[in-house]
């Protein structure tokens, strides 16, 4: 993914400010009165930790290799157990440097009759080249990708699991996102580069696996499992779905995660939930770590080859898999 820092600081007030009115502080309680009747499924973080380890068994899920091609049986496989409803979207794309991928989407479904649904998403592909490693030598290395995809993935697998012993409230689709990390190398320059950012996501939203597809809203993970992770309001969120921002963080606030989900805003970034948002019509959200005042806006190992399993923390892990179960069974 591309980070574009942002230009202008909205004041917290502005963003938070609909939920400090007082006339809605009545409902508000009611509200919290209500969801303390839902039955909330526990988030175990050990198996999602579990699911990353066994990714980054693989080796680089980089499109075009065997250890690509290996987690996508074990990914397909996995799901399978907690849903009969899969489809995988297989196609190819074209990279930046002329290199035809072969990439594989893989959608799980919970209830897909019904329209009243949400869709969540993670990017599985890990990026061929470490371009921001600190060591030269490095930067055409493979990257580990643990918490720039494997973490999300694992997130979303457990909360699979969860879905299949707890019936939800509503439906609900995963998909994991093929090709999102082949984007161009820092060093190059590349015209309309953000076209070859998130391309299985891009091939999804113009070519969706049911072709009348809906769903209220969608929340996509990416970067999701660093230690005393920060997830700042990102600003294509803001700007495409704020009203799912502000709900998704103050849920996370409510049960106890003030600490990682903070009212502040954060930059623009390229990610896949781009072409949900601008060709689907899905207002949709990035949970990233950001991080303030940082050169890049990212966690430090981001697109290096020290992004390897021993940087996922699980109670990380457990912050944004009990957030996202949260959010699942108290919508209505």
């Amino acid at each position: 993914m591309k980070y574009f820092p942002l230009l202008i600081i909205v004041a917290l007030g502005f963003l938070v400010g609909s939920c400090n009115q007082p006339g809605k502080q009545k409902s508000a309680q009611q509200d919290s009165t209500a969801v303390k009747t839902v039955a909330v499924p526990v988030f175990n973080e050990d198996t999602a930790l579990e699911s990353a380890r066994v990714q980054l068994a693989f080796g680089p899920r980089v499109p075009n290799t065997s250890a690509h091609e290996q987690c996508a049986v074990y990914l397909i496989d996995k799901i399978k157990a907690y849903t009969k409803d899969v489809v995988v979207q297989k196609g190819k794309v074209q990279a930046y440097n002329g290199t035809t991928l072969n990439f594989q989407n893989i959608i799980a479904s919970w209830k897909p009759a019904t329209n009243n649904r949400i869709l969540l998403c993670a990017h599985w592909d890990s990026r061929p080249w470490a371009d921001h490693d600190p060591d030269p030598k490095k930067r055409q290395k493979p990257v580990d990708a643990a918490n720039d995809g494997a973490a999300g993935v694992g997130i979303l697998m457990e909360v699979a699991r969860q879905l299949s012993i707890a019936n939800p409230p509503i439906g609900v689709d995963i998909i994991f996102f093929d090709v999102e990390d082949y984007g161009p190398q820092q060093d190059v320059k590349v015209e309309n580069s953000d076209q070859y950012w998130g391309q299985g996501a891009q091939y999804w939203a113009m070519n969706p696996h049911k072709s009348d597809y809906y769903a209220k809203y969608g929340i996509l993970l990416d970067m999701v499992g660093a230690k005393n992770a920060t997830f700042l309001m990102e600003g294509q969120s803001m700007e495409y779905a704020p009203d799912v921002v502000r709900s998704v963080w103050s849920t996370a606030n409510r049960i106890g995660y003030s600490s990682y989900f903070l009212f502040e805003q954060g930059g623009y970034i390229t990610d896949d939930h781009v072409p949900l948002n601008k060709i689907r019509h899905i207002p949709t959200i990035d949970m990233i770590h950001l991080v303030k005042n940082s050169e890049n806006g990212f966690y430090p190992y981001w697109h290096t080859t020290g992004d390897t399993f021993d940087k996922i923390d699980k109670s990380t892990l457990k912050v944004v898999g009990q957030t996202l179960l949260t959010v699942i069974f108290e919508e209505k």
